[in-house]
């Protein structure tokens, strides 16, 4: 038992868990702020495995969670990197129709993106796109000059190195187990230790739910983990792409299609696909967990969800399965990349929140119970948002512990 009694227990060290722990110990100085992390470092699974994208929020419905913290979070991150020396271009993206019917769903798109109030937003035909992006192929696009890649791996290295100095503890090896609710605190138990706490932020993305189950929280809401597979392109093909080539987003799914995406720390990623693995952690091809499987297999969203959509699960198994069709994919964008420009790169899976129904949660979702904050449902762009998430999550602190 750990003899410290921490004000506030936060559950997870990505980017949300340790952008909430940074703005806690900005709005809070005189409280003692602990984050636990399961794994020896921080970013380890869905904030250091995604592409890297600064996301500008023109894709989502004005007024919802997602479009107002992604715009207010990308300007924060963009401050916050800045002054801290972490990798950042502001390059731009496109987002390519590449038939005469996908232009009018590029429309609703840039008016969407207007009635966000994203800077700088310009719609373009083939000749404009030409000059961006000479390999790809479209009958129109958006350009979008406010989105950009960084490193959010090293960027959440600095939000640690500030929450250090700012007297907060981050311990890691802690895989959390359960959370019980005595009279006068919090006790979370750890595969390790038992630390008490005033109150607890579940910020543990991959397991939120579980997390938040083990604390006795009853939700409908449960995680499906979507695995992305990216290849990247060989050095002597990045010629190809200039900044980032995006396709129009997916109709039902809040998958944004393969794309091309240069990486702020050099490269040129591919991808991805989205396909249901049956670990959550399951980065491999052969990726299984037995317990987590089953708990997949027995819940029934997942099934509405696969019968409603079982042609795009075949054709993203076919893109996962076969190089060729992934390539075919990424032709629509780019005619001339071939599949020897391609080499394996790393996967990432992504946390779907899913409802009994089969419906996909697809907005951010937060549970309050007593002296808890669960962060149930944290789909892109949350690595961008993530400093207007935290400020949300200390504004709900605030306001349900009047703290």
């Amino acid at each position: 038992m750990q003899n410290k009694i921490y004000d506030f227990t936060i559950v997870g060290a990505g980017i949300v868990g340790l952008s909430t722990a940074y703005k806690l110990s900005l709005a809070l100085p005189d409280a003692k702020i602990l984050v636990l992390e399961k794994e020896n470092k921080v970013a380890a699974h869905q904030t250091g495995k995604n592409s890297g994208v600064i996301h500008s929020g023109i894709y989502y419905k004005p007024g919802s969670y997602k479009a107002k913290n992604c715009i207010n979070g990308r300007h924060q991150l963009v401050d916050f990197c800045n002054e801290n020396g972490v990798n950042i271009d502001i390059c731009g993206k496109v987002i390519v129709a590449t038939e005469e019917s996908e232009l009018l769903r590029l429309d609703t798109i840039y008016r969407r993106g207007l009635e966000n109030e994203i800077e700088g937003l310009e719609k373009i035909g083939p000749d404009e796109l030409a000059d961006i992006e000479p390999y790809a192929q479209g009958v129109g696009a958006i350009k979008v000059p406010c989105a950009g890649i960084v490193d959010y791996s090293g960027m959440c290295v600095e939000l640690h190195n500030k929450i250090s100095q700012n007297g907060g503890d981050v311990i890691f090896g802690e895989q959390v187990f359960n959370i019980k609710t005595e009279k006068d605190c919090l006790t979370v138990n750890t595969n390790k230790n038992s630390f008490n706490t005033g109150y607890v932020i579940n910020c543990a993305g991959l397991y939120c739910d579980h997390v938040a189950k083990s604390a006795g929280v009853k939700s409908p809401i449960q995680i499906v983990p979507f695995k992305g597979e990216y290849y990247e392109l060989m050095p002597e093909a990045e010629y190809l792409v200039n900044h980032l080539i995006y396709p129009l987003p997916h109709e039902d799914f809040p998958f944004l299609g393969v794309h091309f995406t240069r990486m702020a720390n050099g490269g040129i990623e591919c991808g991805p696909n989205a396909v249901p693995v049956f670990k959550r952690e399951g980065y491999d091809k052969l990726s299984f967990d037995m317990s987590e499987a089953l708990e997949m297999m027995n819940f029934s969203g997942f099934w509405k969800l696969s019968i409603k959509h079982w042609r795009m699960g075949v054709d993203e198994y076919h893109r996962s399965l076969s190089k060729k069709a992934f390539v075919k994919g990424l032709q629509k964008l780019i005619p001339s990349v071939r599949s020897e420009h391609l080499k394996v790169a790393p996967s990432g899976v992504r946390a779907m929140a899913l409802k009994e129904n089969g419906e996909i949660l697809d907005d951010f979702h937060f549970e309050i119970a007593d002296r808890q904050i669960h962060v149930l449902n944290a789909p892109s762009p949350a690595a961008t948002a993530g400093l207007a998430i935290a400020d949300e999550i200390v504004n709900k602190v605030k306001y349900s512990f009047a703290v």
